[in-house]
């Protein structure tokens, strides 16, 4: 799904007031690496000669009385983002700092770019649509591998992810139930992507494919028509009405909102690239294996999130089948960000507090 980028240039209005009620320490900056694994095979029995995983990381691990890192968080990015997203200021400078819910000074984060995004391996990086076409299931595998194989964590304190991330999230602790202490996904749903939310991916790939300048993914440059309706639906997808109604106050100020935005933001994105992103969902179901969920979870969705509607009721009615699971729905609001509200920190921290201190994070029971 879409990470916050999507109408940036409005949310970045509002950065400051939102940023401006927390008054902590900058965090430290971010290391950088990568990783090649080599001859990675995908389900559906295509492969990579060699996989690069590019990821990010904060703070200092932390190695227990045995020699184990004890203090390993993984956090997830959406759709057509990357592990830098987490740098920005809605959710770094509330997160990060000395005493902040994810303090830096205490936990080693781990920011993955995943499989097609930013600058880990990806279609247009040369093969196009010769790339393998990686699932959801690929993708886990390929953090999973990441965090065990490359950066030696055995377990972590946190699993946490974004929209793709968050649905990710759900399939760590399905796949790898013993791996965390917790775990919190960011707007989404813990079933298959089906009815509206599929027809909105369905569309921009049929955008794309249908402009004579895609040309079968062998295009020069990109098939501008195309990405233009393209970021014109993912605007639509992650816009909040509240916040809208205020941003775009009159007919003139929404003119100027496309003039100056949609060309500016097909440039940030891949025709290919988008693709693949929007293809990969297509096996994301984690609702036939909730029960196997043992760490605390707790779900957080926003009201104004056209993506994962909650007139729909599907989170109500799937957390009851996670053991120590808790759904929490944001209200709508002018501090809301549709969609986009699962990197706006301050609208969720006391939950992800909540789920690091009390005692069912350490796996107990909760009464």
């Amino acid at each position: 799904m879409i990470r916050s980028r999507i109408a940036v240039s409005l949310l970045l209005l509002c950065a400051w007031a939102c940023c401006a009620t927390v008054a902590r320490s900058a965090p430290a900056p971010a290391r950088e690496g990568d990783v090649v694994m080599p001859d990675f095979a995908c389900v559906n029995g295509e492969r990579f000669v060699q996989l690069r995983l590019h990821y990010l990381t904060l703070g200092q691990p932390h190695r227990s009385a045995s020699g184990a890192i004890d203090n390993a968080v993984l956090i997830m990015h959406g759709t057509g983002g990357t592990g830098r997203q987490f740098l920005s200021p809605q959710f770094a400078d509330v997160l990060y700092p000395v005493g902040g819910a994810l303090d830096t000074t205490r936990f080693w984060l781990i920011l993955p770019d995943d499989i097609g995004h930013g600058r880990s391996s990806k279609p247009s990086d040369g093969l196009h649509m010769n790339f393998p076409h990686y699932g959801y299931a690929d993708m886990v595998t390929a953090e999973y591998r990441l965090v065990t194989e490359y950066l030696g964590v055995t377990h972590l304190r946190l699993v946490m992810g974004t929209s793709m991330g968050a649905m990710h999230t759900w399939m760590w602790g399905t796949r790898y139930p013993a791996m965390m202490d917790a775990l919190m996904p960011l707007a989404c749903e813990p079933v298959a992507i089906v009815g509206r939310n599929r027809l909105w991916r369905d569309l921009i790939a049929d955008v794309i494919r249908h402009d004579p300048d895609w040309r079968d993914g062998e295009y020069a440059q990109q098939p501008a028509a195309a990405m233009r309706a393209a970021n014109a639906m993912l605007v639509i997808a992650g816009s909040a009405p509240s916040f809208m109604q205020k941003a775009l106050a009159d007919r003139d100020t929404v003119d100027r909102y496309i003039a100056n935005t949609l060309d500016a933001r097909a440039k940030g994105f891949d025709a290919n690239d988008l693709l693949y992103q929007l293809d990969a969902s297509r096996d994301y179901d984690p609702s036939p294996l909730l029960e196997k969920i043992t760490a605390p979870l707790v779900l957080v969705n926003s009201a104004d999130d056209f993506i994962n509607p909650p007139e729909l009721g599907l989170a109500e009615r799937e957390i009851s089948r996670v053991k120590h699971g808790r759904f929490v729905l944001i209200p709508a609001s002018e501090k809301t960000h549709g969609h986009g509200s699962h990197t706006w920190a301050a609208l969720w921290e006391s939950q992800l507090r909540d789920l690091l201190v009390r005692p069912e994070s350490l796996g107990k029971p909760r009464h």
